[in-house]
């Protein structure tokens, strides 16, 4: 008599069983990944923060991004790739978190706003930039932080974003317009105040 084959009935769904599977195997260890992590950290955060405009959301992705990084597949040509695929699944992370429905609750109104004024010593630039780039859709946000903080190239943006290498020059384009016009009319505001 056969036995009854029971894996079935506690079959792991594919995207849970490839990520154990890839844990048991690493496909970097953990020094090399520990000097990636250091290397790549403060700008992966910096860059989340920036564009989701919310910094606890940014922990959690920059977290849930290295995860999936670990578990995956590298790309071959070394650092250069690595980055340039950790933002790329960064991005598909924010861009899940920015379709999903969800109720208005504490967590999304920006810390900036919830913080205390008094004694507060902010860099003037990011004085300057954070109201204009607070009233910016987060693509605008995405692309302008991808070129000029992280020194991306249009092609390198594309990549990261999925969109095409000619799209992206045009939307950072208009990004950089509007960056300009909020800015100017900050300006304004400030000199008739």
């Amino acid at each position: 008599m056969r036995k009854k084959d029971t894996t079935a009935e506690y079959a792991i769904p594919n995207v849970e069983a490839r990520l154990i599977s890839r844990i048991d195997e690493p496909s970097m260890d953990s020094d090399a990944f520990a000097g990636f992590y250091q290397r790549s950290a403060a700008g992966l955060r910096a860059y989340l923060a920036r564009v989701s405009g919310n910094p606890t959301l940014a922990d959690d992705l920059m977290q849930e991004s290295y995860l999936r990084f670990l578990c995956a597949t590298h790309p071959e040509g070394g650092e250069v790739n690595y980055r340039r695929y950790l933002y790329r699944i960064a991005t598909n992370l924010l861009r899940d978190h920015w379709r999903r429905p969800r109720a208005m609750c504490l967590e999304d109104i920006p810390e900036r706003l919830l913080a205390a004024r008094d004694g507060m010593s902010r860099v003037d630039s990011q004085a300057t930039l954070d109201p204009a780039m607070a009233l910016m859709r987060p693509r605008d946000r995405q692309l302008l932080w991808l070129a000029h903080a992280e020194g991306y190239s249009h092609k390198e943006i594309a990549e990261i974003t999925g969109l095409r290498a000619g799209s992206v020059r045009l939307l950072l384009y208009r990004a950089r317009r509007k960056m300009a016009r909020l800015l100017r009319e900050q300006a304004a505001d400030r000199s008739r105040a």
